[in-house]
């Protein structure tokens, strides 16, 4: 596969994932893609069905585990998130169809060259609501004493703008990084600084996508934007995790807003992080 190729499939993806998809509002949608996800991931393997009740109804984390490439067993494995639930009213093109669809071309690539870790892939629900399936999960892993390599949430990974002043920040980080919103960003705990720097290297060379990483203390409590998705969870129970975004409501003018469509999306460079995350994931 060429990134050319991944572009292509993404945008596939995409053309089924962008919909009305809140669980409670938009029920017909929100079942339409958590099937469509569910077969898509069960092309690679068996799909277990993660449930947790929230308000009285059951929900469903989608989950595919996948070997790596020479059998360990003391190996931990890497999990890779991504939420499928969307804001009422928004078809949520970015957010978060596009971690989504990063996530199946993920686990279509670890399922036909195994990586040397093995790989778990979830497909989050109700993380609108307050990262609910994902505190569900990792409650779960952690009272189990699953241990994890690292742990990724896709968070918005398709919105690209290379105007001077496209990009705004948190008080007192626009000093560090650049002003245009042409960048993905990575950003961890203290534990994934030597993976942080390992993957915006080979996003940047293999993907030719501008990369910045950001290390976040105290569990992102010091700047509160940086908790805002799956892994906060995670970090929140010691685990080692980063999330992987194009910074959100801080670049995107379409954030939680019903212009949140495909048209607005940068494919191309979509393609160029998704075909870093491929390779720089095989390195970890």
């Amino acid at each position: 596969m060429d990134v050319e190729t991944l572009k292509q499939s993404l945008q596939g993806h995409l053309e089924q994932l962008i919909r009305d998809r809140d669980p409670y509002l938009s029920s017909e949608g929100h079942f339409y893609v958590q099937q469509y996800v569910r077969q898509q991931l069960e092309q690679w393997g068996a799909v277990e069905i993660h449930e947790f009740v929230y308000e009285g109804r059951q929900h469903q984390n989608l989950i595919l585990s996948l070997p790596s490439r020479v059998a360990r067993t003391a190996s931990m494995p890497i999990l890779i998130g991504a939420h499928y639930d969307a804001v009422p009213g928004s078809p949520g093109a970015d957010d978060n169809a596009t971690g989504v669809a990063g996530l199946l071309e993920l686990a279509k690539s670890f399922a036909t060259e195994p990586p040397l870790h093995p790989v778990r892939l979830v497909a989050f629900d109700l993380e609108e609501r307050g990262l609910i399936g994902s505190r569900a999960y990792a409650t779960q892993l952690r009272q189990q004493g699953q241990r994890l390599r690292l742990m990724l949430s896709l968070e918005m990974l398709g919105y690209c703008d290379r105007t001077p002043g496209s990009q705004r920040y948190p008080s007192g980080l626009q000093r560090f990084y650049p002003d245009r919103g042409d960048f993905i960003g990575l950003i961890g705990n203290w534990q994934t600084i030597p993976d942080l720097v390992r993957l915006s290297r080979c996003i940047r060379q293999v993907g030719q996508v501008s990369c910045q990483w950001l290390p976040a203390g105290s569990r992102g409590q010091i700047v509160p934007a940086t908790r805002a998705s799956d892994h906060a969870p995670f970090w929140d129970l010691g685990y080692r995790a980063m999330m992987v975004t194009d910074t959100a409501f801080l670049r995107n003018p379409h954030y939680h807003q019903s212009s949140d469509r495909l048209e607005t999306l940068d494919l191309d460079f979509l393609a160029g992080v998704c075909w870093g995350l491929i390779h720089g994931l095989r390195q970890l």
